[in-house]
């Protein structure tokens, strides 16, 4: 890959990484005590995939230990947003439900983001981010199917 390309991948990461350590940090602090970015992900990701999610599944999609992740849980647990369950198919494993208050949590999360979302709006053309969104997903899809390096190229 010529340095021109490798640069441009870079940078474009780079950007990605800083627009990630932004919006954390102004989705934690919309979050209640106690609270941080990963445990709004698990639970976002529970509403986007469905309930019943294995400890081990939800590691892999998040690419952590399953230690970090069972430690997530027990936070979220904790706080009564999720509810883990042994698993009807197998008893040596369990599932991960959310509860009434977990998904009120994110809903009021995302509306005490609106502010936030207003001076977005306010000062960054919103059109040139539904433009951008399809791209971003693509690339997202991509690194996804390409965890173990099993994409194909072309």
């Amino acid at each position: 890959m010529p340095d021109k390309r490798a640069a441009l991948y870079f940078d474009v990461f780079n950007e990605i990484g800083i627009i990630e350590q932004l919006s954390r940090a102004l989705l934690e602090a919309r979050l209640p005590g106690g609270l941080i970015a990963p445990h709004f992900a698990v639970i976002n990701h529970l509403i986007r995939l469905g309930d019943g999610r294995a400890p081990i599944d939800m590691a892999r999609a998040f690419q952590v230990p399953k230690t970090t992740m069972t430690h997530t849980i027990k936070g979220l647990e904790a706080h009564d947003l999720v509810d883990v369950r042994p698993n009807p198919e197998d008893g040596r494993s369990k599932l991960v439900w959310l509860t009434e208050k977990g998904r009120q949590m994110r809903d009021q999360a995302i509306a005490d983001l609106g502010p936030d979302f207003k001076r977005l709006a306010q000062g960054f053309d919103t059109d040139r981010l539904l433009n951008i969104l399809p791209v971003l997903k693509d690339l997202r899809a991509f690194l996804d199917e390409d965890r173990n390096g099993t994409a194909q190229s072309g």
